[in-house]
């Protein structure tokens, strides 16, 4: 089979590494994909919104299989384009996706659901949503209602840091995704992400993991697009699961098919662990990243055989079965990220550190210019490796880390240290 990819950072890396090693591929495409991903795969130099350029390229070359990494061709329709055009793909329709690109829908939903997440309300303006936080306990949570890169979420300590916030949403700090907000409780607990695919109807756990959003050591800093993952997460034990099925993700799936829009894809939960139990965060449409790496990492089975079964409406036909293995990723960033990422600066010394046992160094934003490897964009690279125990891996990654020479980059030097924690606990 021909396969297409659509994206070009790390998590599209680990999905054409993994598909690439399927008996069932003959030939993958990515588009754009970056210098990492011309490894295991053919890169086209198409944008991931240029659905015309896609629908032609993938009839033209007799693609068979379009996985859509990115949220935003999926928040767009680019699924719906697909299925126009006959085009046999993998990712939810832009209705169903709405449970990503839309916060205030995906909360009033949840409330009609009877799901578990956090007390909110839903403001079109300013004024009203600043008088509403005024008298909201703090913390207080602020999002901007669409997609933000990661970025559209604010928890406020303080008043004014509250009014500030909805203030610079609606002031068009993240564009036309701040033009409603949703704001809502604080909820204490330990964060993890749940992943299962679903056809519709049939739901595959797909595994837990935790990442970390901020950019600083200790969790410090403004929040990013994610610095580092490992999995499995210690605090997501087999009763959680089981609780996170039953009362998130079977409604969810009931929910969506009743409404017309059935979701068939990959439905990652970003859960919060409360004394309560798990609730839910936010609902993205798609991998995470850095979470599909680690994932990707301890995956035994075929995914790409898994992926057409869930296209196909037979999820209930496979099966996901993982390495018992840990898995952690490590990501090295431009200086700057972020808020400025000093793009053009020269990487060497990836190739021995993907030469360690047990190691894989996905990149995100790299490309090759005169010959040599440099820096394209915030998250530049995921050095990943899988070991024993979430220490072991740690350990085997950051050993491959310090083999990169870049002194444009840097990383958090304690990924998985909540894990490590209790392990040696």
């Amino acid at each position: 089979m021909k396969i297409l990819v659509i994206g070009s950072g790390g998590r599209e890396h680990a999905l054409c590494w993994a598909i690439a090693a399927s008996p069932l591929a003959s030939k993958v495409y990515c588009a754009p994909g970056n210098a990492g991903i011309a490894s295991v795969a053919e890169c086209v130099a198409l944008d991931v919104m240029d659905f015309d350029g896609i629908c032609r390229f993938a009839l033209g070359s007799g693609i068979d299989f379009v996985v859509i990494g990115p949220d935003n061709p999926l928040a767009e329709g680019l699924a719906d384009r697909l299925e126009r055009e006959g085009l046999r793909h993998f990712g939810p329709s832009r209705a169903a996706a709405e449970l990503e690109w839309s916060k205030g829908f995906t909360k009033d939903f949840c409330e009609a659901e009877g799901i578990p997440t956090a007390r909110y309300r839903r403001f079109s303006d300013a004024e009203t949503a600043k008088a509403h936080a005024a008298d909201h306990p703090l913390p207080v949570v602020i999002k901007a209602d669409g997609l933000a890169l990661g970025k559209g979420v604010i928890i406020a300590t303080t008043r004014a840091e509250a009014a500030a916030a909805i203030d610079s949403m609606f002031a068009g700090a993240f564009g036309a995704s701040g033009r409603s907000i949703v704001i809502e409780e604080f909820l204490e607990g330990e964060e993890a992400s749940f992943f299962a695919l679903t056809d519709g109807v049939n739901i595959l756990p797909f595994g837990a993991a935790q990442d970390h959003k901020r950019v600083g050591d200790g969790d410090v800093g403004p929040n990013t697009g994610g610095m580092g993952a490992y999995s499995p997460a210690p605090v997501f034990t087999p009763a959680i699961e089981r609780e996170v099925l039953t009362r998130i993700i079977e409604p969810t799936v009931r929910g969506m098919r009743a409404r017309g829009r059935p979701f068939r894809g990959v439905l990652f939960a970003g859960l919060m662990i409360t004394a309560e139990g798990p609730k839910l965060i936010e609902y993205n449409a798609r991998f995470g990243d850095p979470e599909c790496q680690v994932l990707m990492m301890r995956l035994k089975s075929d995914l790409l055989a898994i992926l057409l079964a869930c296209a196909d409406g037979v999820l209930d036909t496979v099966n996901a079965r993982f390495h018992d293995e840990a898995a952690l990723t490590v990501v090295l960033a431009a200086a700057g990220y972020p808020e400025a990422p000093r793009k053009g600066t020269v990487i060497r010394g990836v190739e021995a550190a993907g030469a360690l046992p047990g190691v894989q160094v996905f990149h995100a934003g790299t490309k090759l210019l005169e010959g040599q490897l440099v820096a394209n964009g915030g998250r530049v690279l995921n050095v990943t490796a899988r070991g024993r125990t979430v220490a072991e891996a740690q350990k085997r990654a950051y050993e491959a880390v310090r083999l990169i020479d870049w002194p444009g980059g840097f990383c958090r030097s304690d990924i998985g240290w909540r894990a490590i924690g209790r392990e040696s606990a």
